[in-house]
């Protein structure tokens, strides 16, 4: 698998994201899967505000929202992230929010995009950067995505001992997302597109975002969330 990060012009608030792209890439190989950071996405959309009452936004914008010394922890669309995705960083002083519905432009993109290089197969990734509890640093996900099968199931699939499985499954468009970001970058890189070719994926035309979301109270964590969700914001 191999992944190539585009460096490219700074992205303006309302910019036409698929002119951009384009432009930025002048030709894409069937196949591929397009990795495109939310943060551009979200300009596009005008997805911008001042920073006046970050509070109140991170509680509109949240599902459920509790306050700690360090930060708002949020959950928002069944992912649990700080500040319910809100960003401030390389945002001239305002505050950015997540793309309004990053699974349906990644579809739309998608279908642009294909007719546009005249690609039959063709993967497109929105993908934001999160914090995993107890480790260091930052890693990525996919707020949004289209043209694959996000989750390989292993259940009932037998291991080398043949024993069967019972609960394994492959988040592949969270590992996809993360392969992408150790390439595009967190601070000034200017690389808010990534190209993953040979990617071990399944291509399809519909995706069902239902399949990489878990229910709450079937997560294998919820015990440990249980107490928390209580407090409604």
């Amino acid at each position: 698998m191999k992944t190539t990060a585009i460096k490219t012009t700074l992205f303006k608030p309302k910019q036409d994201l698929f002119e951009f792209i384009i432009k930025s890439i002048p030709k894409l190989k069937d196949k591929s899967v397009l990795a495109i950071s939310s943060k551009i996405v979200a300009l596009a959309e005008n997805r911008i505000v001042e920073n006046k009452n970050k509070t109140k936004l991170i509680k509109q914008e949240s599902d459920f929202a509790i306050n700690t010394k360090v930060a708002w922890l949020t959950i928002k669309d069944n992912m649990i992230i700080p500040f319910a995705g809100i960003d401030e960083s390389n945002a001239d002083g305002k505050l950015i929010l997540l793309p309004k519905n990053p699974y349906k432009t990644a579809s739309e993109l998608r279908k642009k995009l294909k007719k546009h290089y005249k690609i039959k197969n063709l993967g497109v990734i929105i993908t934001d950067s999160f914090i995993v509890p107890l480790r260091r640093g930052v890693m990525a996900f996919a707020v949004g995505y289209a043209g694959f099968k996000g989750v390989r199931n292993y259940i009932g699939k037998k291991d080398l001992y043949g024993r069967k499985m019972k609960m394994e499954q492959l988040n592949i468009a969270d590992i996809l997302a993360s392969t992408s970001a150790l390439n595009m970058g967190e601070a000034n890189e200017k690389k808010p597109l990534a190209i993953i070719e040979n990617a071990p994926i399944v291509f399809c035309e519909k995706v069902n975002k239902k399949e990489i979301s878990y229910p709450i109270k079937d997560d294998l964590y919820y015990p440990f969330l249980k107490p928390i969700l209580k407090n409604k914001h």
